[in-house]
C-alpha cells in the first residue's frame, strides 16, 4: 500500500509548475491531438524556458550518419572551455516529444558551467521510431563522436552521456548496449537526471505524484510507452526495462533525482542497487523538485545548483 504524503513543493519549483500549467491550458491535451500537434505544443509551452542564459563561442549543426540514416546534432562550444572531451546529451519527452531546441538552454547551461563542449542528439522520436531504433541511434551518435574525436577538437578519453527523463533511459541503454558490446571503456561516466528505469507504473511514487499536479502525470507515462514501445516482448527488453538487468561495469553515473516525481522510486532503486554492488554512482535528491525542474534554472536555485552539482562531477571525473 502507498504510504506518505506527498513532500512539499519548493516556492520557485511551484512558479514554474504554475508557469506551465497556464500556458498549457491554452491548447488541447498534447494526447487528444495530432501527434505532429501535440509536438507543436510542447515546443510552444517549452519555448521561454530555453530562452535566455549563457552565450557559447561557438554552437554548430550537422547530420551524424547512423545504421537507420543521418540524425542531425547541435554541438555547443562554452567561451571558457576547461575539460579537453565533450558532453553528449539526449533530451527528454517521453520519447515522443521535445527536441533538442526545447533543450537548448539546459545543453547551453551544462558547456558554461562545467566547461565542456556539449553534444546534443536530434533522435528519430517515436511513434516515427519505435524501440529500439531511438536507442541505436544514441549509440552510433556516441560511437561517431569518439571516432571523431580528433576532427571535432575534442579528447576522445573523456566522453560522457548523459539526459533527462526518456533521456536518461536511453543514457542507462547506451551505457548497458556499449557494455554488452565490449566497449565499456568508452565512456567515462554518464548523468541521469530523473530517468524512468522500469516498466513498473505501479510505485508508491507514481500513485503520489502521477495525478499531474506535479508536471509529469501517470496518464502521459502511459501514452509516452503506448507510443515508443512496438511489441509487448520490448517492455521487458533489458535496454529500455534498466531495472531488469545487470548493472555492473557501468562506467561512474551522477543521478539527480527529483523528490516530487512519480519516477521517484525508479530512481531510488537503480540507485539502491549500484551501490549494492559496489558501483561508481553519486546521487543527490533535490528537495520539493518536481520532473523537468532542470528547465527552471532561470527561476530557480535549486536547479542551478544540480547544473553546478553536475559540472563539477564531470570535472572531478575527468580527472
Amino acid at each position: 500500500m502507498p504510504t506518505g504524503a506527498p513532500a512539499p513543493v519548493d516556492p520557485q519549483i511551484r512558479a514554474f509548475l504554475s508557469k506551465m500549467a497556464a500556458d498549457a491550458a491554452r491548447y488541447p491535451r498534447r494526447d487528444t491531438v495530432s501527434i505532429a500537434e501535440g509536438r507543436r505544443i510542447g515546443e510552444a509551452v517549452r519555448a521561454p524556458w530555453a530562452q535566455g542564459g549563457p552565450e557559447m563561442a561557438e554552437t554548430t549543426e550537422q547530420y551524424v550518419p547512423t545504421r537507420h540514416g543521418p540524425v542531425r546534432v547541435r554541438i555547443y562550444t562554452p567561451r571558457e572551455r576547461v575539460m579537453p572531451g565533450a558532453f553528449v546529451y539526449i533530451h527528454g519527452g517521453g520519447f515522443v516529444l521535445f527536441s533538442i531546441d526545447t533543450h537548448d538552454r539546459v545543453m547551453r547551461e551544462y558547456a558554461a558551467r562545467a566547461g565542456i563542449v556539449v553534444i546534443g542528439i536530434d533522435y528519430t522520436r517515436a511513434p516515427e521510431a519505435k524501440f529500439p531504433q531511438p536507442l541505436e541511434e544514441c549509440v552510433d551518435v556516441v560511437r561517431w563522436v569518439h571516432a571523431e574525436a580528433a576532427t571535432l577538437g575534442i579528447d576522445p578519453k573523456q566522453l560522457f552521456v548523459g539526459g533527462d527523463s526518456a533521456g536518461g533511459n536511453l543514457s542507462m541503454g547506451t551505457c548497458l548496449t556499449l557494455r554488452d558490446e565490449g566497449e565499456a571503456g568508452l565512456l567515462r561516466g554518464a548523468v541521469l537526471n530523473y530517468g524512468s528505469y522500469s516498466n513498473n507504473l505501479f510505485r508508491n511514487s507514481v500513485v503520489r505524484y502521477g495525478a499531474g499536479d506535479y508536471g509529469l502525470s501517470l496518464h502521459m507515462m502511459i501514452w509516452f510507452r503506448g507510443l515508443h514501445i512496438g511489441k509487448g516482448q520490448d517492455f521487458y527488453d533489458r535496454r529500455y526495462n534498466i531495472l531488469g538487468d545487470s548493472l555492473e561495469n557501468l562506467p561512474p553515473l551522477f543521478m539527480v533525482i527529483t523528490e516530487c516525481d512519480p519516477l521517484y522510486d525508479d530512481n531510488v532503486e537503480l540507485e539502491r542497487r549500484l551501490r549494492a554492488i559496489g558501483a561508481d554512482v553519486e546521487s543527490k535528491i533535490y528537495p520539493g523538485t518536481v520532473h523537468s525542474f532542470l528547465e527552471a534554472v532561470s527561476i530557480a536555485d535549486v536547479a542551478g545548483e544540480a547544473f553546478d552539482d553536475t559540472a563539477r562531477w564531470l570535472q572531478r571525473k575527468a580527472g
